[in-house]
C-alpha cells in the first residue's frame, strides 16, 4: 500500500529528517511501502521520507530495476559541476535546469544496518543528492537565485491551475531559468 506524495506548500518538506536510530520491522515496512509509492508515481526514481510524510532519514531509488534504499545517507565527496534537467514528485509537472556537482561519495547504512558506500556521477549522483536535500528540508526552490526562483513558481503555480482545470496530474514542463 503507497502513500500519497506530499506536495510544496506542505510544511513536512521543509522540516529536517530525524535520523533513524533502530533498524527493525517499523524500518523494513516503512521502505517497502516507500517502494510500493515510488512505483504508483510512474514516473520517479527516488523517493525520501519525508515526501510521504515520515520525518526518518531513509530514502529509496529504483534505476535499472535495481531497488535499492539508503539510511542516515551522507554526501562525504563531490567534485565537477553538471547541469540537467532536474524534476521532483513534490513539484509535479516541473523540470528545471539545475547544477550540481557531478560527481559524489554517499555512505549511509543498509536494511541490515552495515554501512554502504557509493560512488555515482551524473543521473545516479544527482538523485542522491536530491533526496538528501529532501532529509534536510531543502527542495530544488531552495537551491535557485531569488529570480529563478520567482520564475520557477510563478511556472509551478500555474502548472497547478492547469491541472486543477483539466482535472488531471500536471503536464511535464521544461522551464529553461535565465
Amino acid at each position: 500500500m503507497g502513500y500519497t506524495i506530499r506536495t510544496f506548500g506542505d510544511p513536512v518538506l521543509k522540516a529536517k529528517a530525524a535520523e533513524v536510530v533502530e533498524i527493525d520491522g517499523k524500518v523494513a515496512r516503512l521502505v517497502n511501502d516507500m517502494f510500493d509509492t515510488l512505483y504508483e508515481s510512474d514516473s520517479g526514481i527516488g523517493l525520501a521520507a519525508p515526501q510521504i510524510g515520515v520525518q526518518k532519514q531513509v530514502f529509496v531509488w529504483d534505476m535499472d530495476d535495481q531497488p535499492m534504499v539508503m539510511i542516515n545517507p551522507q554526501i562525504v565527496e563531490s567534485s565537477g559541476e553538471w547541469v540537467y534537467d532536474e524534476g521532483c514528485l513534490s513539484i509535479p509537472g516541473l523540470y528545471v535546469e539545475m547544477l550540481r556537482p557531478n560527481h559524489v561519495l554517499m555512505r549511509g547504512l543498509d536494511l541490515n544496518g552495515n554501512t554502504i558506500e557509493i560512488e555515482a556521477d551524473e543521473l545516479a549522483g544527482r538523485l542522491f543528492q536530491h533526496e538528501i536535500d529532501h532529509l534536510h528540508g531543502v527542495l530544488m526552490f531552495d537551491r535557485m537565485n531569488p529570480d529563478q526562483r520567482k520564475e520557477a513558481l510563478v511556472e509551478y503555480r500555474r502548472l497547478e491551475r492547469d491541472a486543477v482545470k483539466s482535472s488531471a496530474p500536471p503536464q511535464r514542463r521544461r522551464l529553461r531559468l535565465t
